[in-house]
């Protein structure tokens, strides 16, 4: 193991505490993206808040997509291993975390993790920057979702006046995004994501029950459950589906979640993880299923656009629409500023002085600019580049696969060494090599698709 670096907390969070006092150990080993962003103040059932929302996302929203690729018994199998296996995969990598935190060497990034464990060029060449195209790859993506969902409720109110395009609700959205991008640590989201897991529950509930209205009326599309294309297209279509699912349940950020726990940590992870994955449960079978059931293979790529005839008229309730794409705006803003604390961190780190106040005008000026630049670009590459659907497969394929599928059997099997004869290490070994292949293939599959709708791509489409 290497000696400590200032990424790392002697002593922050196992059982044996040093003598030096809490806070002096903060100054003298935190630099300070770890200091003013990760704090190490909350509690399981903060940490379950932060787990949900970052999780239980408007991606799922999109698994009655993916089921049109897979069918009911493929779809509900793949929906079913992706919750086993991501709940086992981050229940490892917290107990590595806990493992080192009471050897002495709290991570409280994933970079550090994998700097440790795998070696300092995994770190920053491999780990890091996945990290980064992944999460900020989300704020991107939630911003772009987030200005869709506000051009529906504005086609809905105004039908005969169509004057405004989509960029300008990304923007709209984005300037949302600029106010919350400035609340300075992952910690003092807490409130934030607490209502952001009643909204997800909201919007799911809605989802759930709009199509099964649909699916009971007389306006109901006409069902078909077989796959539809050629081989080669069902082929790839599969892994697609594959790579919408691992988004779905995509997190990227568990070392930084855990990050906000405070010492002791043993054991409150898995409690966290409890919480978010009753939410799972509850929200992504149901959306999925009912979606699928309502609509088909003609399910789109947001299972909400559904609930519009091909004229733009609603198939449910007016409000019903308005209030279901409300509760998505909501919490998609959350999700966004939960996404944005890997940056937010780095940023801080590069141009933040830890040994000045958290809000001295030496650390609050940088702070206000670069956070605002980076929720500007992102702002800007959504406005550019409005294609949710198929952004949403790349990451799943480039990022969250390894992420959160590879990276934590490695790290458990490097870290607790279990042997060879054991089933453990032979699982672990197993879901490896599966999800790196999975991952290779969707990737190809994610960029075909991206071919093949490229001539339909323009920028700043009104989509």
């Amino acid at each position: 193991m290497s000696t400590l670096r200032p990424s790392s907390v002697a002593m922050h969070g196992g059982e044996n505490h040093s003598k030096i006092p809490e806070e002096a150990l903060k100054q003298q080993d935190l630099d300070a993206g770890a200091l003013f962003v990760l704090k190490s103040k909350g509690s399981w059932l903060h940490c379950g808040y932060h787990l949900t929302t970052s999780i239980v996302a408007p991606p799922l929203l999109s698994l009655p997509y993916a089921f049109t690729f897979l069918g009911w018994t493929a779809g509900i199998l793949c929906l079913l291993i992706g919750a086993l296996v991501s709940f086992y995969s981050y229940n490892l990598i917290s107990l590595v975390l806990e493992h080192h935190a009471q050897l002495g060497h709290r991570h409280l990034r994933f970079r550090d993790m994998a700097h440790d464990i795998l070696g300092p060029r995994w770190g920053w060449f491999y780990v890091g920057p996945i990290q980064f195209m992944v999460c900020y790859g989300a704020v991107v993506a939630s911003t772009l979702l987030g200005g869709q969902c506000m051009k529906t409720i504005y086609l809905l109110s105004n039908p005969d006046h169509e004057t405004m395009k989509l960029y300008e609700f990304v923007i709209i959205f984005g300037c949302f995004m600029l106010i919350l991008a400035q609340i300075p640590s992952f910690h003092s989201l807490r409130h934030i994501n607490l209502v952001s897991l009643v909204l997800c529950l909201a919007y799911s509930a809605c989802a759930t029950a709009g199509s099964i209205y649909i699916g009971h009326s007389s306006k109901r599309p006409e069902r078909d459950y077989s796959i539809m294309g050629k081989s080669d297209d069902r082929i790839f279509g599969i892994f697609n589906a594959i790579a919408i699912i691992a988004t779905s349940y995509g997190n990227g950020i568990i070392p930084e979640i855990q990050a906000t726990i405070a010492p002791p940590v043993k054991g409150k992870m898995f409690k966290g993880l409890c919480v978010c994955y009753a939410v799972v449960a509850v929200n992504f079978f149901s959306v999925a299923i009912s979606g699928y059931w309502a609509f088909g293979n003609k399910a789109e790529g947001l299972v909400l656009s559904n609930f519009l005839d091909i004229n733009g008229k609603p198939l449910v309730p007016k409000w019903f629409v308005l209030m279901t794409n409300i509760f998505t705006i909501l919490q998609l803003s959350a999700v966004g500023v939960v996404y944005l604390q890997p940056t937010n961190e780095v940023l801080e780190r590069a141009f933040a002085d830890p040994k000045s106040q958290e809000f001295s005008p030496r650390n609050v000026v940088p702070r206000l600019i670069f956070r605002s630049l980076s929720i500007v670009i992102a702002t800007t590459i959504a406005a550019m580049l409005p294609f949710f659907g198929d952004i949403n497969a790349l990451i799943g394929a480039f990022g969250f696969m390894p992420l959160d599928f590879i990276l934590p059997v490695v790290f458990f099997n490097l870290t607790f060494k279990p042997s060879k004869r054991s089933s453990i290490f032979w699982l672990n070994i197993i879901l490896a090599v599966v999800f790196s292949t999975l991952a290779l293939i969707a990737a190809v599959a994610a960029v075909r698709q991206i071919s093949l709708d490229a001539k339909t791509y323009k920028l700043f489409a009104n989509v």
